[in-house]
């Protein structure tokens, strides 16, 4: 019969095939593994569940949580702005976006942070005139070493510091990754704007891509409020506004009748109606820095001024509802509280408002609404609507207190008085308060396949550990470095981890990793937070390949990257990392 040693050992080795295979889901094969592994009695029936309530599970859900209530105030949006400029060098430009990024990520998850950078990167680089591909892999490169510097900003730190509280007794802190982390993120930022970029492809066609796809532009009305403007603003003060978002300001609408022209000289007052043309991101970031207000605010303020709205583009086919009638006649805004905000027609203008516009097949609508009204609505008109064609509606006025919001958890939860979990349940609950997080929102921030994965292998590495099979790895790699200090022996353990990290995802290398570095430091009798602090950091970086991290792979399509265009600057960067990294983590946590 086979111990169970043997058993989980094999059950890892197929584990680890299945995730690099990538044809199946890696939560559902680690969730199949973990099945196995309680069938073959090396999980006890009573634990297999045990994952989902663990700390680590809790508090990656809550941050994406709190990264979209932080995203969705715009305070983090303005920041990027103001540092944008793409008449920059191109080694300035990387190496601010670099900063930014690596700071967001340190402070909300670094996939939050590439996907709220990305798109103005690509902006900026249409701008320019510049390949996207040469600033997109730096970016995602700079968010992935951001995230090493605190607790919250990358998953493998969650499940270290966790992972300590269980091994130890008690956890590593918020701040307790910074020394090393930062260390390396400074270092991996100068070289990726500084040399890295230089071996990277200059692919135009991905920049054109990306162009074309955004190229929908509409014709909008955006109504003037009561703080949209100062008193004696004329139309022509807005035009600098407008341009920084590739806009066009049409015209303006007065008692329901459009003014002569492009109206430039007329002032602005309450209750008008400013005529705009642009891509649905302008007009919503035009809106909102100019605190102008959606169509239809004024007749049902609690309809389109709620949380959690979504921009949706729909085409309309021959045969629908809405064909040849108008946004009014279908009683949008009343019955499914969605309101028609702007109109593409082939770039053709037109004079009639856009409620009272007689829609024709072949249109593209820009519907404002929530996800489950605007789904509501299309099905109604017999619309189709555009895949991954929807833009999130940003609430800029809550900023501030988004902000405050932040700080206050991380504050609490760093003075110790309440525990990190807690201090994010509370922050998540004054987002929800505040209507900066929707409930369906709530659900759709959290990465369900991670979560799954993570409470999978939870108990799996939990019975990995107590069957001795991180401690036989562990056993083995002393062995190869038999004779040699112990620092010889956590160097192999950083390449070994970092290599795996490039194919697997960084959760379950964290997980196969850890026990063996408690193994590794036990036998040798050294300090185990060193072991932990250099899996934490291998981890983290996965840069030879789009499939070691979920960053690298968001920017694989956009980018136009093939799959050997990572490692030409990321092996660079591994090698890096392992130079600066190793010594950092000997000095500040020594064997």
């Amino acid at each position: 019969m086979f111990s169970d040693q043997s058993l989980i050992i094999s059950i890892f080795v197929v584990l680890f095939v299945l995730l690099v295979w990538g044809r199946i889901r890696y939560d559902l094969v680690a969730f199949g593994a973990l099945v196995l592994a309680t069938v073959l009695g090396l999980v006890p029936s009573e634990q297999v569940f045990s994952g989902f309530g663990h700390s680590a599970v809790a508090i990656i859900a809550l941050v994406l949580i709190v990264s979209r209530g932080l995203v969705g105030s715009g305070a983090i949006e303005k920041l990027a702005q103001r540092l944008l400029n793409s008449d920059r060098p191109l080694p300035l430009h990387i190496a601010i976006m670099a900063i930014v990024g690596a700071g967001l990520s340190a402070v909300i998850n670094n996939v939050a942070a590439l996907a709220l950078l990305m798109p103005l990167d690509i902006d900026t680089a249409a701008k320019a005139k510049r390949a996207v591909s040469l600033t997109l892999m730096p970016l995602s490169f700079a968010t992935i070493l951001g995230g090493m510097i605190t607790l919250i900003g990358t998953p493998p730190n969650i499940v270290i510091a966790a992972y300590r509280e269980d091994a130890i007794g008690t956890p590593f802190g918020m701040f307790d990754f910074a020394p090393v982390g930062l260390t390396v993120a400074i270092m991996g930022i100068a070289f990726v704007s500084l040399i890295g970029w230089r071996f990277l492809p200059k692919r135009e066609g991905a920049l054109e891509q990306e162009v074309d796809f955004a190229n929908g532009r509409y014709i909008a009305e955006l109504r003037v409020g009561d703080k949209s403007v100062k008193e004696g603003t004329i139309v022509s003060d807005l035009y600098p506004l407008a341009d920084q978002h590739d806009l066009h300001i049409l015209g303006l609408v007065r008692r329901g009748k459009r003014l002569p022209g492009y109206a430039g000289r007329q002032e602005i007052r309450t209750g008008d109606f400013l005529v705009v043309e642009g891509e649905p991101k302008a007009i919503e970031a035009f809106m909102g820095q100019g605190a102008l207000e959606f169509s239809g605010s004024e007749k049902h303020p609690g309809r389109v001024t709620s949380g959690g709205l979504t921009l949706s583009e729909v085409i309309v086919p021959e045969d629908a509802r809405i064909a040849d009638r108008t946004a009014r006649s279908m009683k949008l805004l009343y019955s499914y509280s969605v309101t028609l905000l702007g109109v593409s027609r082939n770039g053709r203008k037109f004079k009639d408002r856009v409620r009272l516009l007689t829609i024709k097949p072949g249109d593209v609508l820009l519907l404002l609404g929530t996800p489950e009204s605007n789904s509501a609505a299309i099905s109604a008109m017999g619309v189709l609507p555009l895949q991954g064609r929807e833009t999130q509606v940003v609430q800029r006025s809550k900023a501030g207190i988004s902000i405050g919001i932040f700080l206050a958890a991380i504050a609490a939860a760093v003075l110790g008085m309440v525990s990190l979990p807690v201090a994010l349940c509370v922050a998540v609950i004054a987002m929800i308060t505040i209507g900066l997080v929707s409930g369906s929102e709530v659900y759709d921030s959290i990465e369900w396949k991670v979560v799954v994965l993570l409470a999978s292998l939870i108990p799996l590495a939990e019975a990995f550990e107590k069957s001795g099979g991180a401690e036989l790895i562990a056993s083995q790699i002393l062995s190869v470095t038999d004779g040699y200090p112990a620092w010889v022996s956590l160097l192999v353990l950083m390449v070994v981890t970092m290599t795996m990290s490039d194919f697997l995802n960084n959760v379950a290398t964290t997980l196969i990793a850890a026990p063996i570095g408690i193994g590794m430091a036990t036998a040798t009798g050294t300090n185990p937070d060193a072991w932990l602090m250099t899996v934490a950091v291998a981890a983290s970086c996965a840069f030879l390949t789009p499939i070691g991290h979920k960053n690298n792979t968001i920017i694989l399509g956009p980018g136009g990257y093939h799959f050997g265009d990572y490692w030409k600057m990321g092996l660079l960067l591994e090698l890096l990392v392992i130079a600066v990294a190793f010594p950092a983590i000997l000095f500040v946590w020594p064997l």
